[in-house]
């Protein structure tokens, strides 16, 4: 009896297995000659591309609810796409070492100030010049997925401390998982997310204006002209704001608030009602013409809801589509902006001995 149950379990463990697949081939290289790899991970209804420059997703197949499968990322049709273009956008990118704006690109840490480069006006943007999505990463291959690692050494960029960065990208049925740890030998700050760019309709389809989103947040972090928070924690209670019910993106998205006008649009941390310990539903997306849902689950503090306002159609992407202005939407999970700079906020400082950790999970259905 022991020894049919122990065959059973193994030809389904070998069932569940042989659904899974990840394979990998040359992807070009990079200006210095570094050779970059392109990752392919399936496994039930998904199709996920993740190259070894910047760690980005490069493609990401989705079936609607007749089962017809599109790219819903944002993203160029090869290497050189991303690097002639400096990819500007950050699209599909592994962000760090700190996602998100640093006011003036100035930081204190134990009594020390640091400057990272501005990139951003006056402000430092996704991690500087150079931030970890221009960075080649060393990839191996995982179960269902492939596994990225980065070394950012003392100093690079201006951050404190040699930081060691893994990011795991896996799928396992409806679900991309990304998981971050990283590890340091001084104490500095972190942030790290990816900043894919989705279209439910299918990359370069039009704009998101249509899409339905529902944000799990009853409060967000108001900016100042230059976007950098204020500090306050603003209810969403009577703003354009409140995605508490799902709404459509265009309803509110040019109303008469001064928020949406220093943004022009939507380019906010809102912070999230989960305890930022486990792993919840963040938000929730809806393209009512194809039926595809995204729900985004994380246990970061905060999610940035951006509306891809400077695209700007400048980019000719995938099968020669062009990307105007709100023709995607990012949901990046994160720790506030300029934390470093707000005491108040929740802290991002990496101390050694610890590890930091934490996990996004873009789940899709169809209805």
């Amino acid at each position: 009896m022991k020894s049919t149950l122990l065959l059973l379990w193994v030809i389904i463990a070998m069932t569940v297995t042989s659904q899974s697949k990840v394979t990998k081939q040359p992807f070009g290289k990079t200006e210095d000659g570094t050779p970059v790899e392109l990752y392919t991970l399936q496994d039930g209804k998904l199709t996920v591309r993740i190259m070894t420059y910047g760690g980005i997703v490069v493609s990401l197949e989705v079936p609607d609810r007749d089962g017809k499968p599109a790219d819903v990322v944002l993203g160029f049709d090869s290497l050189d796409g991303y690097i002639k273009t400096g990819n500007k956008p950050y699209m599909g990118a592994i962000i760090g070492r700190f996602a998100n704006r640093i006011a003036g690109g100035t930081f204190q840490l134990n009594g020390k100030t640091f400057h990272v480069p501005r990139n951003d006006g006056d402000n430092a943007l996704h991690g500087g010049l150079i931030g970890f999505n221009k960075k080649v990463w060393e990839a191996r291959e995982i179960n269902n997925g492939v596994e990225l690692t980065y070394v950012s050494k003392n100093g690079e960029q201006g951050f404190p401390g040699t930081l060691t960065t893994t990011v795991r990208y896996t799928v396992s049925g409806n679900e991309l998982r990304i998981e971050y740890s990283a590890t340091t030998d001084a104490d500095t700050v972190l942030n790290l997310t990816n900043h894919s760019y989705f279209n439910l309709k299918g990359q370069g389809n039009g704009n998101i204006l249509d899409h339905q989103m529902k944000i799990n947040a009853h409060r967000f972090t108001p900016t100042n002209a230059n976007l950098i928070p204020t500090g306050e924690l603003a209810p969403v209670a009577g703003t354009p704001f409140d995605f508490l019910k799902s709404t459509v993106i265009g309803l509110r998205i040019d109303a008469d608030n001064q928020q949406l006008k220093l943004a022009h649009g939507y380019d906010h941390n809102w912070v999230l009602d989960g305890d930022g310990r486990k792993v919840e539903v963040a938000a929730e997306a809806y393209e009512p013409t194809t039926g595809r849902v995204l729900e985004v689950l994380t246990d970061q503090p905060g999610i940035q809801f951006y509306t891809g306002n400077f695209l700007d159609g400048t980019i000719t992407g995938k099968g020669g589509k062009v990307y105007n202005k709100r023709d995607a939407f990012c949901l990046e999970t994160q720790h506030f902006p300029d934390s470093p700079n707000h005491p108040e906020f929740p802290t991002t400082k990496l101390r050694p001995g610890e590890t930091f950790h934490s996990v996004t999970t873009f789940r899709f259905s169809a209805r």
